[in-house]
């Protein structure tokens, strides 16, 4: 269809207060991208719901995210805030990572009782937070906490700030 010099003025008078669009060389959604399921956390959610409606379960078990928290009688607060703050230089660290409960128990005696006065009051315990102990739950996590509350020498616990391990370690205030 051929326009003619009429044509072509109407069409340009009716087009000029028209902006032209700018090209874009890319395509813009305008719907977000689904954020991210992390699959093992719903799987965990979904075995806690499980174990609490089973007749075996106990409110007071570890869980992996569980914090380790004691101090004895006697311990002052502003020095267990300090030793929570991760504020002591830590004389050694023991990771326990891999091992057995036998294995762990042995190591650890054997770390404190290695561990002399003067060298420092604080040692940090990586334990692990339990993540892979399926339904059990952190066994290393949950007989640290029993066998540190025993032991003589030590006078407080903590888990440890996410730099240091998060609740997958423990910084331990010894007795001198």
């Amino acid at each position: 269809m051929f326009m003619g010099i009429d044509d072509l003025s109407l069409f340009r008078d009716e087009l000029q207060d028209v902006t032209p669009l700018h090209p874009v060389n890319h395509v813009r959604h305008h719907t977000r991208k689904p954020p991210a399921i992390p699959l093992k956390t719903l799987e965990d959610e979904q075995q806690v719901i499980r174990d609490m409606l089973s007749d075996a379960y106990d409110p007071t078990e570890l869980q992996p995210g569980d914090m380790l928290s004691y101090y004895r009688p006697g311990i002052q607060l502003k020095v267990f805030r300090k030793l929570r703050a991760g504020q002591y230089r830590t004389a050694a660290e023991l990771d326990l990572h891999g091992l057995n409960a036998l294995q762990a128990k042995q190591m650890m005696l054997a770390f404190l009782h290695t561990i002399q006065p003067g060298m420092g009051d604080c040692v940090r315990i990586i334990h692990g937070k339990g993540n892979r102990s399926d339904h059990r739950g952190p066994v290393l996590k949950t007989k640290i906490n029993h066998w540190l509350r025993q032991h003589d020498r030590v006078l407080a616990f903590h888990s440890a700030r996410p730099v240091d391990g998060g609740t997958g370690a423990v910084y331990v205030l010894l007795r001198r």
